[in-house]
């Protein structure tokens, strides 16, 4: 009996180490890029009922008048963090005669600067690079010297715009990627438009740039490392960058009923090529009023005025426009976007914590007149 009884432990044994050999490995759970910050909930005081129906109200009966009839996109105005006006209107892929929806991406075109630009400072916050740092720290044979990525940021580069030399000197029927683009620097050459830190010149090579450092610091793809880092964790769940895998799935966007065929340039990412919604972008919004992305002393910072050649109310920080009044107290952060048939406005009314966003995907410069929605939070009409 006791033989009997250690031959069954026996045989236990050796079948609980065969299960457990076999077993496979729990995989790890993948950590998230990013650990937001705790949100900054004092700059949004709920709105009343009252206030919510006067500002729709408003914003309503101008926006009609301001945009008019021909209006082809998604618009959101926001106060407080809360909506108090959207609409969706017109067609998104004219082909299909698919309708625009809350869920439609939109080419952000030069609003995808704002997401590039903050991300540098979310990896500087955690010193992952310096603003200091030079260009041939990660691109050690461009032959362009002594430009900082803070220079990148504030477009002080005086480089020359790779829009136009790629358009000119670069394979037609090729779409380019950023390495492609850097490598036609550092063999062509093209030439300077000013000397480093001389003057403001808005220049989208600043930011592909600012996205190739990006991929470096991180060791992974710009569109994975946003797509993990910062918009899943914001949940903008409808947010994307568009690159060369994507082409396949291209919406274009439109002139008329006719679409923009797609260039060269159309594969390069960091300055455009963020597809997003109005929604999504208020949860932006949110993120930068509640300083869960970035400290509020790193904002400041990036809401702060850069070039002082010509004095103007206007000018640009660190991925920002800005528009200071010293008169009426108006502070407003913005950046519009230009690219194709996307003509795209976010405006950021800063002591007045409202936001106007706009994503047009048919060509209509009438849409930048957005911005006149913000006199219905300042009360001015100078901006």
């Amino acid at each position: 009996m006791k033989v009997l009884f250690l031959l069954i432990i026996s045989a236990s044994l050796l079948l609980s180490c065969g299960a457990t050999k076999d077993k496979k490995p729990k995989k790890e759970k993948k950590e998230p890029g990013i650990v937001l910050y705790p949100a900054d909930s004092s700059y949004f005081r709920p709105l009343t009922d009252a206030e919510k129906n006067h500002y729709k109200n408003e914003v309503e009966a101008a926006y009609h008048k301001i945009l008019g009839p021909y209006f082809n996109g998604a618009i959101l105005v926001a106060k407080n963090g809360q909506v108090v006006y959207e609409d969706y209107k017109g067609i998104a892929d004219f082909r299909k005669k698919t309708p625009i929806t809350i869920h439609t991406p939109m080419h952000l075109a030069s609003i995808s600067k704002t997401f590039t630009g903050m991300t540098i400072l979310h990896l500087w916050e955690t010193g992952k690079l310096s603003l200091d740092d030079d260009l041939q720290k990660y691109f050690p044979k461009l032959p362009y010297y002594g430009i900082t990525i803070k220079m990148l940021l504030s477009h002080r580069t005086g480089l020359p715009n790779y829009v136009y030399f790629m358009e000119k000197g670069f394979d037609r029927q090729r779409k380019a990627t950023n390495q492609d683009v850097i490598n036609f620097m550092m063999v062509n050459k093209p030439k300077i438009t000013a000397k480093p830190d001389r003057a403001f010149q808005y220049c989208n090579t600043n930011f592909l740039l600012l996205a190739s450092i990006i991929e470096k610091v991180t060791k992974m793809p710009f569109p994975e490392y946003m797509k993990d880092s910062v918009f899943m964790p914001l949940g903008m769940q409808d947010t994307y960058v568009f690159s060369t895998k994507d082409t396949l799935n291209y919406i274009p966007t439109y002139r008329g009923n006719r679409p923009f065929p797609m260039t060269n340039v159309d594969c390069t990412y960091g300055d455009k090529n963020v597809y997003s919604t109005v929604r999504d972008l208020l949860l932006w919004d949110r993120s930068l009023y509640a300083h869960t992305f970035l400290k509020a002393s790193t904002l400041k910072m990036a809401f702060t005025p850069q070039s002082h050649e010509h004095p103007s109310m206007h000018n640009y920080g660190l991925a920002w426009r800005t528009y200071f009044n010293p008169r009426t107290g108006d502070s407003i952060i913005y950046h519009n976007g230009y690219w194709h048939g996307s003509n795209t406005v976010f405006n950021r009314i800063a002591q007045d914590t409202a936001t106007i966003i706009l994503l047009g995907n048919k060509y209509n410069p009438n849409n930048y007149n957005a911005k006149k929605l913000t006199r219905i939070f300042t009360g001015n009409v100078d901006y």
